[in-house]
């Protein structure tokens, strides 16, 4: 979808759910609140979202969806998910559920499953297990092979909407022999189940998203017949894989909704709020705990807009761009917010507070991204097991190689640009070596130096700082590559396994992470609207990276952080998401 019309799309829902400060809106903080405290599913606000047609923009165009890209409906879940993270889940959880039926299903199984959601029907994804976990090639799961189908059997854990939904795709064993080939996908209708063969599991308590239905389910030669089988037997893993790679770039969107309404939050108290003759707004060290926050949120906007588009723009390396998505981001975003908690203050902690009660809850909501479908360690371990390739790849790439992967970051960079139809089959599990955001970096560092030779005095100079900065940074690619062959060298088999290597997976996300932040810039500049993009939010940028390695060290002076605060500002007062999508919300 282009750019102006996924704009106004938004605009369309932002207006139809209204200001949530507002209780006569229909998606009030007051609400959610309400449903948070007693630990209710908010049904009636994902029956609302579900009539709009929210959840249909995550969903095929070609057997009744309405969408062609993943990044519609990524961008949709961020307006629902800035009032209410149970709600935005809710919805991510049905369309995650159907995403193994996209990717390895027959065009009448997606029809048929498209047409029940429309309906009302809801979907689950059965994956995980409580005895296993991340360890998918555990799982007990089985899936005895009948006349007409299959009796499943084993239970499914700490799965969204268990209870609720209707449907729960499950990934299942039906080979007897261990390895990759042993599982397979079934689509569970409870309805047509008999009742004595399965049996949904109590509800968990939360800690955040405490209205969300979180259980499992408990299946005794529980009948699925043989038209339920997505894919072919034994390709379970492949089509799971692939699955949670869109999971995992598409969930990163909760916690930077949840931070954007906590640094909205926070700037209606600091922008308001006189303590010593000025607005907390204006104390120094305020002012710098805002900005870095918004320097944050930025930073992720722009590795979750390469890491969505990646899905279609370069599924073959959609492996690294995702797992660095969805490593990073939460990881940051939780510090984020309790940053701003400490600029908050004392309301911080005032739960039933009218305006800022809501805070709190963004905070616990936010770190349900740090685990669910695939945490830290599986992120870490999946970068770390593609890394030798990864950077050996980038310091040995060709001219024409590095053309390649410039031309195609103008695509996954450049919001105006086109994507391709989504086809997530396409996706492969390993990258091969190829990171186009690190192979295009070069190409993005000479851009932006020619973007400061046409731009004013303060600007170019600022410009020339960041691209410094920048430079600095992804040298560092040379350095961990001999830090990772000596790891190889000393550990052989068990590299795998160490400590060390998910240290350096952690700093291969800075690298990619900077080269996102500047082909950002270059690629997007043209089509944002003023006060984006701007020179010192990108200077902050890199520094806040660059703090990773060295965290005593800044690169901005006062001047460069009071631009930074112009920025948010504006933004801020004319109801802009904080975004390199810069949506209007609804205010009143």
């Amino acid at each position: 979808m282009p750019k102006n019309e996924l704009t106004a799309l938004a605009a369309q829902l932002e207006s139809f759910l209204g200001d949530p400060h507002d209780p006569a809106s229909r998606m009030p903080f007051d609400q959610v609140m309400a449903y948070d405290e007693r630990e209710e599913y908010p049904f009636a606000l994902v029956s609302m979202v579900r009539r709009w047609g929210v959840p249909e923009y995550s969903l095929p165009g070609a057997q009744g969806g309405r969408a062609g890209n993943v990044e519609t409906g990524f961008n949709l879940a961020r307006i629902v998910a800035r009032r209410c993270s149970s709600t935005a889940t809710a919805m991510v959880i049905n369309n995650l559920a159907f995403m193994p039926v996209w990717i390895g299903g027959t065009d009448e199984q997606k029809r048929r499953l498209i047409a029940d959601m429309k309906d009302g029907h809801s979907m689950s994804w059965g994956l995980s297990e409580r005895a296993h976990g991340s360890d998918l090639l555990a799982s007990d799961m089985t899936a005895r092979k009948v006349d007409g189908g299959y009796l499943v059997s084993g239970e499914k854990w700490l799965i969204g909407t268990a209870t609720m939904a209707d449907r729960m795709t499950l990934f299942v064993r039906t080979g007897e022999r261990p390895g990759p080939g042993a599982f397979s996908i079934l689509v569970l209708d409870k309805a047509r189940t008999p009742a004595d063969t399965i049996r949904e599991l109590p509800r968990e308590q939360l800690h955040g998203l405490r209205g969300m239905d979180i259980s499992g389910l408990r299946a005794d030669d529980a009948f699925v017949p043989a038209e339920n089988l997505i894919g072919a037997e034994g390709q379970g893993l492949e089509i799971a894989l692939k699955a949670t790679q869109a999971a995992r770039a598409v969930i990163n969107g909760l916690a930077m909704s949840a931070a954007d309404t906590a640094l909205r939050l926070t700037l209606d108290f600091t922008e308001q709020r006189m303590i010593f003759g000025q607005a907390v707004s204006d104390i120094p060290y305020s002012r710098r705990q805002l900005t870095e926050a918004f320097a944050d949120l930025m930073i992720c906007d722009a590795v979750s807009l390469g890491a969505v588009r990646s899905l279609q723009a370069a599924p073959e390396q959609t492996s690294v761009w995702t797992s660095v998505a969805k490593y990073f981001l939460p990881t940051l975003l939780e510090r984020t917010v309790s940053q701003l908690s400490v600029v908050l203050g004392a309301r911080f902690f005032l739960r039933g507070h009218p305006r800022y009660g809501i805070f709190q809850k963004k905070l616990r909501d936010l770190l349900v991204a740090n685990f669910a479908d695939g945490n830290t360690v599986v992120n870490l371990r999946n970068l770390g097991q593609q890394l030798g390739g990864l950077l050996d790849g980038a310091r040995g790439a060709d001219e024409a190689t590095r053309a390649r992967a410039a031309e195609r970051a103008a695509t996954l960079f450049g919001m105006h640009r086109p994507l391709p139809v989504y086809e997530p089959w396409k996706q492969e599990l390993f990258s091969r070596g190829a990171d186009d955001a690190l192979l295009a970096a070069p190409d993005g560092l000479a851009r932006l130096r020619e973007l400061a030779m046409d731009a004013k005095e303060e600007e170019r100079g600022r410009l020339l700082r960041a691209a410094d900065a920048a430079q600095e940074l992804l040298d560092h690619a040379e350095e961990l590559a001999e830090q990772h062959a000596a790891l190889q060298a000393r550990l052989g088999r068990t590299l795998g396994q160490s400590a060390e290597l998910f240290d350096l997976a952690k700093q291969y996300c800075l690298l990619h992470t900077t080269a996102a932040c500047v082909l950002t810039y270059v690629h997007s500049h043209e089509v944002l609207e003023d006060p984006l993009p701007n020179a010192a939010v990108l200077l902050l940028q890199l520094e806040r990276l660059r703090r990773h390695l060295r965290p005593h060290e800044s690169i901005t002076d006062q001047a460069d952080i009071d631009e930074v605060m112009r920025v948010l500002r504006h933004q801020y007062r004319e109801h802009r998401l904080f975004s390199y999508w810069q949506f209007p919300l609804a205010h009143s």
